[in-house]
């Protein structure tokens, strides 16, 4: 609770003797802080709402509406609360910010409180919590009170969102018995239960990183926005304790951690902090003593890329410390060579798209000129020998040396050279069937293996061609159920593809599958896509994508009832932030993979209206060329 001092000149004691009838039929209440970037007064704020202790079912909206910078701290029970007063207030007290979340523990059994640890996972919900008590039975403890919601997602004890996908119901019972004379929960639930409000409020989405093979991953997960009530970690200190306990399970059968197995911080460590030279030095257990230089660099290297989102601050190095407390120290990187060890994507030269003529043009755009006059030009090799290639959708590797493109009809693709001249070369392959544009858009993974769709009957599926050069291999998609394939990416870390996918003319969803690659010298063909998630499920119908930095998407879609928007997301299917300004019309987006934020390059887009469009980064909508279609960045 907060301190008489910290409260509005209104508010009333809090002592049970001097409590009035009104505020103990109360029940439930509240009080927020909102937390000053000075750390000096906090306001603090009060809400109620009235509630029966009997009888009709009801809905508990827990601090909806609530900011981030609101810190929410639960009412004790009230002496002789009746059973309704209970489950409310103990419902509203595990969204608050209560260390150890004391308050809470007050509404349960003295064994309960005791045994209760929920912080190893969170259940959230779309809405509200409704509660009713269980009629029709005579439970010699005490009632048992019903509580039900919708699933939303869940957050596992690796701290991985999970999207639920059409809205499971959530049930649990609450069994209350007599203890001291006083109402208590004897049956808590399991995990943390909260609303969507109060998860946003109180979690906030961060990537750890792991390698697969030489090349970064970035592993999305989510930690508390101020310090863990169980563990009393900072959210810097809570990321790198997540990031050291392993991937999460749906990525860990694609990446790897450099940490030996068992690495944790030094015991007793509960907060990490820059010093003068902008370094996070990370004291490691002796599980880390003896990593040779190379891989203690890939472990720095880990570190380094997860920490440096979370704060403003700039971060220059990281150093690890040996477990003896002195300050030896393991290794450390600084950004410059952590980035080479990263392997991450460059920075594409140019953007590419598709022309009036059908030819694939590129372009550089500089997003320091408000007068830049545009002036795509044919991309150089084969497709630009008069009389030309017409190209109805492409693709460009990593490295901007090669092209994929589809032919006009939609069904051959090429790998192009952009380097040097010649004829047209043969399809990598041959569409066979008789109905025009069965072949999806092309993509190229950073191993330099071409992804692409067939939506041909006889050959409907996912098709992979190895290196761009090998024989087309169908790969097995898990969960695919003989849906359409409608359009794909490949992620520049190669270990995720985004599908957006139609059942039987239905509105078409996305989805996110991890790519699978045979170990050692097994069978190529044995490359599979598993466990496909829902990456956009707010949206009631996608219509294109592109994935973004930081293994992020921007979907373009709109949610039931609503306008077409794009929004970035992270793969896990939670949303990350705002959508674009004026993406109504929006048909295909590109945007850039690379991770260097300090020469952004601008979303690039096409709309029905103006054609080929971008956007630079705080400013707005630029059209580029009227007409054009199929824009993308190398990848």
């Amino acid at each position: 609770m907060p301190t008489p001092m910290a409260m509005p000149m209104d508010a009333e004691p809090m002592g049970a003797g001097a409590r009035t009838a009104r505020a103990r039929a109360r029940g439930r209440r509240l009080r927020t802080v909102r937390a000053y970037a000075l750390g000096v007064a906090g306001l603090l704020l009060a809400g109620c709402a009235s509630m029966p202790d009997h009888g009709e079912i009801r809905s508990v909206q827990a601090s909806q509406g609530v900011d981030s910078q609101v810190r929410v701290f639960g009412v004790p029970p009230a002496d002789k609360a009746s059973a309704g007063e209970i489950v409310d207030g103990f419902l509203e007290a595990m969204t608050s910010d209560d260390p150890q979340l004391e308050t809470a523990r007050k509404y349960l059994t003295e064994e309960a409180a005791k045994s209760w640890k929920p912080g190893s996972a969170v259940t959230v919900l779309s809405g509200g919590l409704d509660r009713s008590p269980v009629r029709g039975e005579k439970d010699p403890e005490g009632p048992r009170w019903r509580v039900t919601g919708k699933k939303l997602a869940t957050v596992d004890e690796r701290s991985a969102y999970q999207p639920e996908t059409g809205g499971p119901a959530y049930e649990e019972f609450l069994q209350l018995v007599q203890e001291d004379k006083q109402w208590r929960i004897a049956s808590p639930p399991k995990s943390l239960v909260l609303s969507e409000s109060d998860f946003q409020r109180i979690y906030m989405p961060v990537n750890k990183y792991y390698f697969a093979g030489g090349t970064l991953v970035a592993d999305p997960v989510y930690v508390r926005q101020r310090s863990d009530p169980d563990s009393r970690m900072d959210p810097t200190t809570q990321t790198v304790q997540s990031l050291l306990a392993g991937p999460s399970r749906w990525l860990s059968p694609v990446v790897e951690s450099s940490f030996p197995t068992g690495t944790e911080l030094r015991p007793g460590t509960k907060s990490l902090s820059y010093d003068g030279q902008n370094t996070l030095r990370v004291p490691l257990n002796d599980k880390a003593d003896n990593v040779a230089q190379p891989q203690c660099r890939k472990m720095a290297t880990q570190l380094l890329y997860t920490v440096k989102d979370l704060t403003g601050s700039r971060l220059d190095q990281v150093e690890l410390l040996r477990s003896d407390g002195k300050s030896s120290s393991l290794c450390s990187v600084t950004e410059v060579s952590a980035a080479a060890i990263a392997n991450r994507p460059k920075i594409p030269e140019y953007q590419y798209f598709v022309d009036n003529e059908k030819r694939l043009v590129r372009m550089k755009l500089d997003i320091s000129s408000e007068d830049q006059q545009y002036r795509p030009d044919p991309v150089p090799g084969p497709l630009a020998t008069p009389p030309g290639f017409k190209v109805s959708s492409a693709a460009v590797t990593y490295d901007e040396r090669r092209a994929a493109v589809v032919s006009e009809d939609g069904h051959g693709l090429y790998v192009v050279s952009m380097t040097g001249s010649g004829p047209m070369p043969q399809p990598v392959f041959p569409g066979k069937g008789n109905k025009p544009n069965t072949l999806t858009a092309p993509s190229w993974d950073a191993a330099g293996d071409l992804w692409f769709g067939d939506q041909d009957p006889q050959h409907l599926g996912l098709w992979r061609v190895p290196g761009g050069t090998g024989p087309p291999e169908k790969v097995q998609v898990a969960g695919l159920d003989g849906g359409r394939i409608i359009s794909l990416k490949a992620s520049s870390d190669g270990v995720r593809i985004a599908l957006l996918v139609q059942q039987d003319g239905a509105r078409k969803k996305l989805f996110v599958g991890r790519i699978e690659r045979p170990d050692g010298k097994g069978d190529a063909s044995a490359v599979s896509v598993r466990e496909l998630r829902p990456a956009a499920p707010q949206m009631a119908d996608v219509t294109a994508m592109s994935w973004a930095p930081r293994g992020r998407l921007l979907v373009v879609g709109r949610e039931s009832g609503g306008i077409v928007q794009a929004r970035y997301m992270l793969a896990d299917g939670s949303i990350v932030a705002a959508g674009l300004p004026g993406a109504t019309g929006l048909i295909a987006v590109a945007a850039a993979a690379s991770e260097d934020e300090s020469k952004p390059k601008p979303v690039v887009a096409y709309s029905d209206d103006d054609g080929i469009v971008w956007l630079p980064p705080g400013a707005q909508w630029r059209t580029v060329m009227a007409g054009g279609q199929a824009p993308v960045y190398p990848g």
